[in-house]
């Protein structure tokens, strides 16, 4: 069996631990005579599954008691609707506008309410992050909304928003588990699995108690997208993502192992730095972002050639490196080297890098 190193956006590269130790319960988990996949949502066997990956979730991330976690399925993109039905009392909201992920949740938000877009680095093709330290903050706003962690462009919140009080609701998809944050300083943290924590069709939503509705300020709210309903029957209203939790579960144990998250930040900080020193001698490729707002998860680069650009994205393939093309909006290359993405994977791709640009100067 030949691994590749996969440095795709997602869904992307899971713990080889993981992937071996769920390949040996596939068909037998845990004594049950079946598999994960075909396991009652309802039996004791897979109530311990999902009870086990919220605690383990509370422990990594230190989630105060006063914040429910829910496991929910539709992905990132169905809360973009979800968050603005639940929060807008007052039909205000306002949107911090980074990437194209934010740009979309503060559209879908305009079905609903008032949605004002406060800040935004458009101009620049999201390069960077703007000062958010003094927002013009809507009176009536009912929260704030950033999109953490940019895929596709490679930028990431330093430092949080002022929110002058407000509530803050961050998508942490792409930078989810890969640090340590002080969940106690958000409002709603969330999003979904498939970059760095699990197979795609799970979201996790860590909502502060007080901020999920009794009943839900927009009419004719889906029963499906009230989080009071979720909240209500732990995540298990109707059928969950099943396995997909139970592959977070295991993605959870193997980050304990690792030393939980202040370890792996020390390890996502030593992969990055060894792309980006490179990226900040080469003569050939040069990093798309703004140095002080760099991704440690993304890392976007190009050589300033559409043609050079591709001839490397196919070579590198041939060698073993998949996914490197950048996103169209942006072009040339991206590398997502996730939790899971081991630190001789970026060793291997320089590596590669540096015979390129000799290949090619």
């Amino acid at each position: 069996m030949k691994r590749v190193y996969n440095f795709s956006a997602g869904p992307a590269v899971l713990p080889e631990e993981v992937l071996r130790e769920a390949a040996e319960e596939m068909l037998d988990y845990n004594g049950t005579g079946m598999s994960v996949m075909e396991m009652s949502h309802r039996s004791k066997a897979f109530e311990e599954i999902i009870q086990t990956a919220e605690q383990d979730l509370r422990d990594l991330m230190h989630i105060p008691d006063n914040y429910t976690v829910l496991f929910l399925q539709g992905g990132a993109s169905q809360q973009f609707s979800a968050i603005p039905m639940n929060l807008m009392k007052n039909g205000v909201a306002d949107y911090i506008v980074t990437g194209q992920w934010a740009k979309k949740a503060y559209q879908e938000a305009q079905k609903y309410g008032k949605a004002v877009k406060i800040a935004s680095s458009e101009d620049e093709t999201f390069s960077y992050i703007p000062d958010c330290s003094d927002l013009p903050i809507d009176p009536d706003a009912d929260y704030v909304y950033i999109c953490e962690n940019n895929t596709i462009y490679g930028t990431k919140f330093k430092t949080l928003p002022n929110t002058k009080g407000k509530p803050l609701v961050a998508d942490v998809s792409s930078c989810f588990l890969s640090e340590p944050v002080d969940v106690s300083k958000y409002g709603v943290i969330w999003g979904g699995v498939q970059k760095n924590i699990g197979p795609a069709g799970v979201v996790i939503m860590i909502i502060r108690n007080d901020l999920i509705p009794e009943e839900t300020p927009i009419a004719n709210t889906p029963t499906m997208l009230k989080w009071k309903t979720q909240a209500d029957a732990k995540s298990l209203y109707n059928t969950p993502p099943a396995y997909g939790i139970y592959i977070c579960g295991k993605v959870f144990k193997w980050l304990k192992k690792m030393g939980g998250l202040e370890a792996i930040q020390k390890r996502n900080e030593e992969k990055a730095a060894i792309l980006y020193d490179y990226l900040d001698q080469s003569k050939l490729f040069k990093g798309t972002v703004r140095k002080e707002d760099r991704s440690l998860m993304n890392v976007p680069f190009v050589t300033g050639d559409k043609d050079l650009d591709a001839k490397f994205v196919a070579e590198a393939k041939a060698a073993g490196l998949e996914n490197l093309k950048g996103h169209r909006t942006v072009g040339g290359m991206r590398a997502s080297i996730y939790n899971a993405m081991p630190v001789a994977g970026v060793e291997a791709l320089v590596a590669f890098m540096k015979k390129f640009e000799a290949e090619n100067a």
